[in-house]
């Protein structure tokens, strides 16, 4: 948000009555940098300046109640801090102060707002003062709009900060795509949505790795040698046959792992369905086909997250194949793994050893546990529609990618991007625009709330 702080400038310089240059600013007695501090020459007994004896506050009541919370809670807070048992108490005071400094901006947002609403009171006390000039008056007009302007700023902000925070926001996560309908075409759809990520994680210097993969391959190539090529550079695979010919493959699914700053707050607006109009590769007669992939965001979940029973786990080994020499297609390093309450099966071959091909599995298996138990959670506390709204629940088509008009459409936020730099990455300013969205839906939830209690 930009700075709500305005400066007076008047559209032109006023005539000033004799006498008045006591009530030019005074740097000395303003309260704020920029901020006129109006008085009249003591000579004129009608001009004495009266204080509003009674502060009106201007801002919701509900907001008003969970700001005064939210200071006491603060007090309280700094109190203990300075409490040699708590001071002693490593865990515990580093437990408080990341609890005072979460509301450190809220409490000196509502100090300025106070501060603003108490200038904004003395100044319409002195408009209805007598003996004012026009000049003066003007001045007091201004001073009122201004402060008017900046404390519904300051409200808007102070709305926004009291919005309860998600306690996910700050995990990296494991990003799922998977092929949905289309055949083909939707195994290629999904190899372009996967680099369309990674290109976003390299905007916001975000590291990922590739977790498990399955690939799609419709061609017969029998009698025919040919090999599977992954690039870092190009997450499609590419069927080389010794003629010189390439054959563009895709994946059934893909799961990757994103670490970073805030990566949960910002991706988890991705999780829906993605549907794609084109003329796919496999197309020999130009008809336009319409193909789907669904992405799931899931939270990385601690071991403390997520109790496994290790009697509802169902868990083989196989040999890999592939590049790797005689440890992978001899030794047994794939591990194929069944969770049987849900039927969640994962098959990992990444890694080159056993041992971390299991630890991968099982932080697959944990990160979609933990993504059930919050779904779970979510729709208990919120109605559907708000729930979708918010983290664009999986059966929800959330958009369309439209290579003809080169137009990507959000259903949700009923907007339209540019197709070629959103799957570059450039997806920043849709994520955003959900934030936005999703910040709105909460505070009408908080208004409803307060007019309920």
């Amino acid at each position: 948000m930009s700075s709500l702080t305005a400066s007076f400038t008047a559209p032109t310089r006023p005539h000033f009555p004799a006498g008045a240059a006591a009530c030019l600013p005074s740097p000395a007695s303003s309260s704020r940098r920029g901020r006129i501090s109006l008085r009249f020459p003591s000579s004129p007994p009608t001009t004495t300046i009266r204080r509003a004896s009674r502060i009106m506050c201007m801002a919701e009541p509900y907001l008003i109640v969970k700001l005064e919370s939210a200071e006491k809670t603060w007090k309280e807070l700094s109190a203990k801090l300075a409490d040699p048992d708590v001071v002693s108490n490593p865990t515990e005071y580093q437990k408080m102060a990341q609890s005072a400094a979460e509301l450190d901006v809220v409490v000196s947002t509502y100090r300025r707002f106070k501060d603003c609403e108490k200038q904004l009171e003395e100044a319409k006390a002195l408009a209805k003062e007598d003996g004012i000039d026009e000049d003066m008056a003007a001045m007091i007009a201004y001073e009122v709009q201004t402060l008017t302007s900046e404390l519904k700023g300051f409200e808007e902000e102070l709305k926004v900060l009291l919005l309860p925070s998600d306690p996910l926001d700050s995990r990296n996560i494991l990003l799922e795509v998977r092929a949905g309908t289309g055949g083909e075409e939707a195994g290629l759809w999904v190899g372009d949505l996967v680099r369309m990520y990674q290109r976003y994680c390299e905007r916001n210097s975000w590291k990922y790795s590739r977790v498990s993969y399955s690939e799609v391959c419709t061609h017969d190539f029998s009698n025919k040698q040919c090999f599977l090529v992954f690039s870092p550079s190009s997450i499609a695979v590419d069927y080389l046959r010794y003629s010189g010919k390439a054959e563009k493959g895709g994946f059934k699914a893909y799961v990757m792992e994103i670490k970073g700053t805030r990566v949960y707050s910002k991706l988890k607006y991705e999780s829906g369905v993605h549907r794609v109009q084109r003329v796919p590769q496999t197309e020999t007669q130009g008809r336009v086909h319409t193909s789907t992939a669904t992405v799931a965001i899931m939270p990385e979940a601690e071991e403390i997250d997520v109790v496994i029973d290790p009697k509802d786990i169902e868990l083989t080994t196989a040999r890999s194949g592939g590049a790797g020499g005689q440890n992978v297609n001899k030794v047994e390093t794939a591990i194929d793994l069944l969770h049987k309450p849900t039927g969640i099966r994962i098959f990992c071959t990444e890694e080159r050893s056993q041992l971390r091909n299991k630890n991968r599995a099982f932080q697959l298996l944990r990160a979609k546990l933990y993504e059930m138990k919050v779904r779970e959670q979510q729709e208990k506390t919120r109605n559907q529609r708000k729930l979708q709204i918010g983290t664009g629940a999986r059966a929800e088509k959330i958009r369309t990618y439209n290579y003809k008009d080169s137009r990507v459409s959000d259903h949700r936020l009923k907007l339209n991007f540019e197709l070629n730099s959103f799957l570059d990455g450039d997806i920043e300013t849709a994520v955003q625009s959900c934030v936005t969205m999703e910040q709105k839906e909460m505070l009408e939830e908080l208004a409803e709330s307060a007019i309920v209690a």
